[in-house]
């Protein structure tokens, strides 16, 4: 082992940052679960901290806002698994049909500029276009002789324009990955395939697709993984006293709860509650997957 790790020294020390820096804010940052088990307090510490068990956790699913909002998170990660993920995967495909590049290096450009954005700037053009009075689309719905909607500050549309919002902005640069995958597929397998009598289309289903697989399973397994943290940000900026039924997540909550009101203990058993949960579906979702396909995270 350490002649092996004496050959490739090199490849160890270029490493050795991003080792440092999982190991200070992932791993040691772990010690601090067990103020979930806690009745914390700041003044008292870890070690002066009354041990109250899981209390945290039997009020966490006896409190019905909680039940509320944990329905809103699965609700919201359910459809940007649904919707968002196999975006990019899409634009990728009809990207790689684009045969002038000119055009294609201009609409990657285009597609991939929101994403350098932060969530401030997209809920403000998101208002210039939903706004309920000088929103763009309800303009458009004037020309038709339709009625305004009020989709910032109704319940019913907030988680919609959560998923919208989130695949304007990423979608685009979600499509690197996948490019960067269908750039390294054999292209005799696609002249073969044109010898055979194959289209473009028959092409993409036969050779582009299955080529993508190992790809595709792997972002999925790491989105599953992921399926609770929806994103703080992303979802504060959007909400308001009239959405928040609907639009309230784990994450918002736990700000509102835990930092606001300083309830830590009882925030950070839910924080815990989420990655049990995240942890699961990821090992959940590998073992199906390595039955079905073969591919695997581990």
């Amino acid at each position: 082992m350490l002649r092996y790790i004496l050959k490739h020294k090199m490849l160890y020390l270029l490493s050795l940052p991003g080792i440092i820096y999982f190991i200070i804010f992932k791993y040691i940052p772990l010690a601090g679960v067990v103020i979930a088990f806690q009745d914390y307090n700041i003044f008292k510490g870890f070690s002066g901290s009354e041990w109250v068990g899981l209390e945290h956790f039997q009020r966490m699913f006896q409190y019905m806002d909680f039940l509320r909002i944990l329905k809103n998170t699965l609700l919201i990660a359910l459809y940007d698994l649904l919707f968002a993920f196999p975006a990019p995967i899409i634009i990728a495909l009809l990207l790689n049909e684009i045969r002038l590049l000119m055009y294609k290096r201009i609409i990657q450009t285009v597609i991939y500029m929101p994403h350098f954005l932060s969530w401030v700037i997209i809920g403000g053009i998101s208002m210039a276009v939903l706004g309920v009075d000088q929103g763009l689309w309800n303009h458009i719905r004037d020309w038709f002789g339709l009625e305004r909607l009020f989709f910032l500050g109704d319940a019913k549309y907030i988680r919609e324009v959560l998923v919208g919002a989130g695949i304007w902005r990423d979608t685009g640069w979600g499509t690197v990955v996948y490019l960067a995958a269908i750039a390294g597929i054999n292209p005799v397998l696609y002249e073969a395939a044109e010898v055979d009598g194959a289209n473009r289309w028959k092409q993409t289903i036969s050779i582009t697709v299955p080529s993508l697989l190992p790809t595709i399973v792997i972002l999925f397994l790491l989105q599953i993984g992921n399926f609770l943290d929806f994103g703080f940000e992303r979802v504060y900026i959007f909400l308001n006293t009239l959405n928040i039924s609907s639009g309230d997540i784990l994450d918002t909550y736990i700000y509102r709860v835990g930092l606001l009101d300083m309830q830590l203990s009882y925030t950070t058993a839910i924080g815990m509650f989420k990655s049990v949960v995240g942890l699961l579906l990821l090992v959940l979702g590998n073992t199906i997957s390595r039955r079905a396909t073969g591919e695997s995270l581990y």
